[in-house]
């Protein structure tokens, strides 16, 4: 019996790594689809894009990059340090409240800048107000620009920056910094020289995070009328209606997004720092005083007002005005719309990621471990990509199910999968599954082995064991992973503004549908709503945090 007890256990691991390779399999599609485009021979379109605006798509996304890359290393490592090594007044404040920003979704603050910062808008029109000005009496900066895109994305994207690197700061020690301090080197020298190479691969890390999403931007830059490649895609799936087309170009945004990615795991892997010192102590924090403290809180201040507080309050004042009008039946229907959606993404998304996590843990083999890493890449990709790499394959099964119904039946299926919530749950599945599976793999490490042969010397087959032992010890760590989720989800514009049924509308799309006709105060309550609901993991991450700098020190 015991022997046949284990024969099945093993049969069940066996069935377990066969699931989890066929699950990675088909979240990996999409990319892999999108990549085997790159290799169709050039076809008209694609020569004419070549010839007239790809330079454009390329020199704007390099720039655009580089934009962001030094508004949120300013922002992020300066605030990551001030937070980390400084004490001065609201600097425990500041230490959560740096993270808000990233509620903000940076299609949203720029909608918002743009109403503010307009010839129409209410800065423009107090400066006309104040001086007796007129239309071409005086300068004013474009928000509408390339630059204005880089502002509102670093804007949002530094928290990514700030967050690995105060924790990069937070775990070096008292005495590595002393060391430097008995050589003479003051506080900025010693940041310079001694803290900053020691964060360089959290900060490698979280900048490209930053990049990764600023290339997966498109609201901002088709508002902006900034030409890159999530433009670029659109326009040629849409406008030229050439799938192969817009496949090579994602296949080149896929490209610039590898490359990120090496470049973070190769910095990972080269830079590694050793404390030799067996003694760590906390550090203590330079007290800064007068004119010093003053503008800390400014550094601290400027990021957070300008990235959350006021846009938020400018979506509230505007939310307050069009009440009346906007927050209808209609509005409901689009709320009810984008809550289960994110619902249901978010409910898949956890059972897959456990499914997953679990195999590798059952299976720690090579091939298992390289399945959960492909099922994981859809995160780094693009939602205009996988958009792409969905609806194609997608719909050549349409067409082939209904052209053989028709030929066999004389029935026409129409559309089965494409066009339909199937594939918009699909592609955020293969967006998103990376966030829960990261958070419940993260949660399965703290769990001991010993457990799991408890359960097996019971009897219990592995379905059983995640079932009645690490669902149980887990919740909090699956309800994070949901939460995650669920907020991504409600988030996410370009894959739902291409793959959404047709007279099907969320937040999301309504905010870039009401900003694209110029009614951006109503866009107001759909905006303030995603920004609202962002702030849970907000909330949850900060929360986090707290509680592990506390167990650390305890």
């Amino acid at each position: 019996m015991g022997q046949a007890s284990a024969t099945t256990g093993i049969g069940s691991a066996r069935l377990w790594r066969v699931g989890v390779i066929g699950v990675a399999l088909l979240l990996a599609l999409p990319v892999l689809v999108v990549l085997g485009y790159a290799l169709v021979p050039s076809q008209e379109v694609w020569q004419h894009l070549a010839e007239t605006v790809l330079a454009d798509y390329v020199t704007n996304s390099l720039l655009l990059m580089i934009g962001v890359a030094i508004g949120t290393l300013i922002g992020g490592v300066g605030t990551a340090w001030l937070t980390s090594m400084c004490q001065f007044p609201g600097r425990g404040v500041f230490e959560w409240a740096l993270l808000l920003p990233m509620a903000m979704p940076a299609y949203i603050i720029a909608y918002t800048y743009t109403g503010m910062l307009d010839f129409a808008g209410p800065v423009q029109t107090t400066v006309r107000d104040w001086t007796g000005w007129g239309y071409g009496d005086y300068w004013f900066p474009e928000i509408r620009s390339l630059p204005g895109a880089a502002i509102m994305l670093a804007l949002v994207l530094y928290p990514y920056v700030y967050l690995l690197t105060r924790a990069a700061f937070l775990s070096q020690s008292l005495c590595v910094l002393d060391v430097s301090r008995t050589l003479g080197n003051g506080p900025w020298r010693t940041f310079f020289t001694v803290a900053l190479p020691l964060a360089r691969p959290a900060i490698v890390a979280g900048l490209s995070l930053a990049l990764m999403e600023t290339l997966a931007d498109y609201g901002t830059v088709q508002y902006f009328g900034v030409a890159t490649f999530t433009t670029g895609i659109f326009r040629t799936w849409f406008g030229l209606d050439d799938a192969a087309a817009a496949a090579q170009l994602s296949a080149m945004l896929l490209g610039f997004v590898f490359v990120l990615i090496a470049i973070e795991r190769f910095s990972r892997r080269e830079a590694r720092y050793h404390h030799t010192s067996q003694r760590h102590q906390a550090i203590q924090r330079h007290r800064l005083r007068g004119g010093r403290a003053a503008a800390a809180v400014a550094f601290c201040l400027l990021p957070l007002g300008l990235g959350f507080l006021l846009p938020a309050g400018q979506l509230t004042v505007w939310a307050f005005t069009v009440a009346e009008t906007r927050l209808d039946a209609d509005f409901l229907r689009l709320v009810g719309n984008s809550l289960q959606l994110a619902a249901l993404a978010a409910v898949l998304a956890l059972l897959l990621a456990l499914v997953l996590g679990y195999g590798r843990r059952l299976q720690p083999t090579r091939s298992v471990s390289a399945a959960v890493r492909l099922a994981g890449l859809g995160y780094a990709v693009p939602g205009t990509v996988i958009a792409v790499g969905v609806i194609i394959p997608f719909a050549w099964l349409d067409n082939s199910v209904d052209a053989w119904m028709r030929a066999q039946l004389g029935i026409s299926t129409g559309l089965i999968l494409s066009g339909t919530l199937i594939a918009l749950v699909f592609a955020y599945l293969v967006r998103f599954l990376a966030v829960a599976l990261q958070t419940v793999e993260a949660g399965l490490g703290q769990i001991r082995p010993s457990m799991d042969e408890a359960g097996r010397s019971l009897g219990l087959r592995p379905g059983r064991v995640l079932a009645r032992i690490h669902i149980p010890m887990l919740r909090g760590t699956l309800l994070t992973a949901v939460l995650l989720v669920f907020v991504d989800v409600l988030k996410e514009l370009p894959a739902t503004l291409i793959l959404r049924p047709f007279n099907f509308n969320t937040l999301a799309v309504r905010a870039y549908e009401l900003a694209s006709d110029e009614r951006l105060a109503d866009t107001a309550p759909a905006a303030l709503t995603i920004v609202l609901a962002g702030l849970i993991p907000v909330i949850v991450l900060s929360r986090s945090i707290t509680r592990s700098r506390h167990a650390k020190t305890a």
